[in-house]
C-alpha cells in the first residue's frame, strides 16, 4: 500500500485503534509526550492513533505518534510505516523542514523500497509547496527542480512521475519569470547592458518556457535603446519565425520599421548563432 493510501484507514480500525490507547484521548491527565508515556502500546496501536488524528486534522499530533514508533520500534516494518506517515503527516501541516527530514530519512534507511518514489515525491513537494512570489529569492525554486529531476529521472514507471514533470515545468517557468522581472527592472531604468544580460538568460537557458518571444521582443527594444542594429534585427528575425502570430513580435516588428529596419539574421553574434541552430539547423 502506498503512502497516501495509508493516510485512510476504515472506521472499525480507528475505533479499535482509539480503544487500544484507551484513554489518549479522553483522559486530560494523560500527557502523551511525557517521558515513557507510550512504551506500553504497541507498534500498531500507536500507528492507528497516528491515522485516527491525521484524518481529523491534528498533523502535529499525528506526526508525534507516527515517530514514537520509529523510537520505540526502529527497524521494524511500523517503524517503516510510521515514518512516511510522518513525512506525510508535516508536509500536510506545513512543517517543511521536518517533512524533508523525514522523507530523507525514509530514502536513507530505504531507498529500494515500494515507498521510496513517494518518499522523494514529498521531498520535492516540500520545496516546491514554499516556492514564494517571483520577487523574492529562488534558492527553494533550484532545490525543489532538483528533487523533482530525482522523482523524473529515478522513479519515470511511477505514479508520481507525471506531476513531477509538471510541476519541474512550472517551477522552471518560475525562474524564467524572475530573470524577466530583473530584467525589466534595468529596462525601464536605460540600464540596457544589464537587462540584455537578463533577457539572454531567458532566451538560452529558457527557451522553452512561456516568456521568451517577450524576452525576445525585450532584447530588440535594449538593442535599439544602444544603437546595435543587427542584434537587434536577429532578435526579431527569431521572434517572427516562432511566435509570429504574437504581440512580441508585431510590437517588435513596429520598433524596426519604424527605424527602417526588417527582422533578419544579420552579423556574427549570439542572436545569429541561435537563428543559425534553430532555423537553419546549423549546428556551429
Amino acid at each position: 500500500m502506498s503512502g497516501r493510501g495509508r493516510a485512510v484507514t476504515s472506521n472499525s480500525v480507528i475505533v479499535a485503534g482509539v480503544l487500544a490507547l484507551g484513554v489518549l484521548a479522553g483522559c486530560s491527565g494523560f500527557d502523551p509526550r511525557s517521558p515513557g508515556a507510550m512504551e506500553q502500546y504497541t507498534a500498531a496501536e500507536i500507528f492507528e492513533r497516528g491515522e485516527y488524528d491525521l484524518e481529523r486534522g491534528r498533523e502535529d499530533d499525528a506526526a508525534f505518534y507516527f515517530g514514537e514508533i520509529e523510537r520505540l520500534y526502529p527497524y521494524s516494518e511500523w517503524a517503516k510505516r510510521g515514518l512516511i506517515m510522518q513525512a506525510f503527516a508535516y508536509h500536510r501541516d506545513g512543517d517543511y523542514d521536518n517533512a524533508r527530514s523525514s522523507a530523507q530519512r525514509f530514502l536513507d534507511f530505504y531507498p529500494a523500497d515500494e515507498d521510496a518514489a513517494y518518499a522523494q515525491y514529498l521531498l520535492a513537494l516540500s520545496y516546491y509547496d514554499q516556492i514564494d512570489e517571483i520577487g523574492r529569492d529562488q534558492g527553494l525554486t533550484f532545490q525543489a527542480l532538483q528533487a523533482l529531476r530525482v522523482v523524473i529521472e529515478r522513479y519515470p514507471e511511477s505514479e508520481y512521475a507525471r506531476s513531477a514533470i509538471l510541476k519541474f515545468d512550472l517551477a522552471f517557468d518560475h525562474l524564467a519569470a524572475k530573470e524577466m522581472e530583473v530584467g525589466r527592472y534595468y529596462l525601464k531604468r536605460d540600464h540596457f547592458s544589464a537587462a540584455i544580460n537578463r533577457f539572454r538568460v531567458v532566451v538560452e537557458d529558457f527557451q522553452t518556457t512561456s516568456h521568451t518571444p517577450e524576452a525576445l521582443h525585450r532584447l530588440v527594444e535594449s538593442y535599439l535603446s544602444l544603437g546595435l542594429t543587427d542584434e537587434a534585427q536577429t532578435a526579431a528575425a527569431i521572434l517572427g519565425h516562432n511566435y509570429r502570430a504574437t504581440e512580441w513580435y508585431e510590437d517588435s516588428y513596429a520598433l524596426l520599421t519604424g527605424q527602417g529596419l526588417e527582422p533578419e539574421s544579420i552579423g556574427d553574434n549570439w542572436l545569429s548563432a541561435i537563428y543559425r541552430q534553430m532555423i537553419r539547423g546549423e549546428w556551429l
